[in-house]
């Protein structure tokens, strides 16, 4: 079976809080933790939001309005922070909220977009995407199947690569609702790869998710989890992340080789070091016909297998041999 290659996307969202410093340094740690891509957020505030729209129940400290006028970067910072994620191996992703966004987007040659689970209904700027002729990771956190069959319908128009992402859209995701069941029904729903959001507080669904057929994972990065903003709660500091994409690599590893148990080579040392030899359980005389009682079983297993001692039961030994004499076929009649 061919290794397959999971992609690691670490999801910087706004937990740079709207510093370009913070935003570099934040490509650098995801590097540092062996991430394959970074993922940031495309906000404009007066495309994509009312002033004032209710924000989510995980984030009340600010209107999301001006949240997002404080956080968003420019053009020219957003092509600069690509420049340096590609410069140093990662690729660079973005999720926009707005068409003018996906323009954006369109304009500076993103290596990918993430349709965030909120804007999957939104055909507009779904319609806007699919002409980029990208890399295009679907989420679905909020949709049911038949939003997501129109919005998979709809980019699969034009010569896109689209992932299409379980996500559950609950900020932290408890255990029962990480859904990767999920995983399996949209390979067979959609022949396409399949990715998984992770909000989980945790690293293990992440790694559970691999082995349910994900190959795409997204999970949240921030410096320390006690940073302001939206999302730096809700993410993996360091040390976790490290540990997360470790593991995925380990279990990638497991699930695309396959062991042939009747391939006993790897195994021929540890078999003479712990396996038992038939050996003789005191002294015998020759011509002696062998019963059960004159024989032992004893480490090394360099000798005839214990396994075989029926076939020793009535043959006559050829010479005198000593307590512990490892027996050799040659020595019976």
């Amino acid at each position: 079976m061919t290794k397959q290659k999971i992609t690691v996307i670490a999801e910087i969202g706004s937990v740079h809080d709207g510093s370009y410093g913070n935003a570099i340094k934040l490509i650098d740690l995801a590097k540092d933790c062996g991430s394959d891509a970074v993922k940031f957020q495309t906000h404009l505030a007066e495309e994509e939001t009312l002033k004032n729209a209710p924000s989510p129940k995980y984030f009340k400290s600010e209107n999301r309005y001006e949240y997002f006028k404080r956080t968003s970067f420019s053009i020219n910072q957003i092509i600069d922070l690509k420049k340096h994620a590609n410069k140093i191996g990662l690729k660079f992703i973005s999720s926009p909220f707005s068409v003018k966004a996906a323009k954006i987007l369109r304009k500076i040659n993103i290596d990918g977009i993430k349709v965030a689970s909120g804007e999957v209904t939104n055909l507009p700027m779904l319609e806007e995407i699919a002409n980029q002729n990208t890399n295009i990771y679907l989420s679905s956190g909020m949709s049911n199947w038949s939003e997501i069959d129109t919005a998979v319908n709809l980019l699969k128009r034009k010569k896109n690569k689209i992932t299409v992402f379980q996500c559950t859209s609950k900020y932290p995701t408890f255990p029962k609702d990480v859904g990767l069941n999920i995983i399996k029904e949209m390979k067979n729903r959609y022949k396409l790869p399949v990715g998984f959001s992770d909000h989980t507080l945790g690293t293990a669904a992440s790694i559970a998710a691999v082995v349910c057929g994900a190959t795409v994972i997204e999970k949240h990065l921030t410096f320390s989890r006690n940073m302001y903003g939206s999302d730096a709660k809700n993410s993996l500091e360091p040390s976790e992340f490290r540990e997360m994409i470790k593991g995925i690599r380990e279990v990638s590893t497991m699930i695309s080789i396959n062991i042939d148990k009747n391939n006993l080579r790897p195994y021929t040392e540890m078999k003479n070091i712990f396996q038992k030899s038939i050996v003789a359980s005191k002294k015998i005389n020759k011509n002696t016909v062998i019963t059960k009682s004159l024989l032992s079983y004893k480490k090394p297993g360099n000798g005839i297998s214990s396994a075989l001692y029926k076939k020793l039961i009535g043959k006559k030994i050829k010479k005198t041999v000593q307590k512990d004499y490892i027996f050799k076929e040659s020595d019976f009649i």
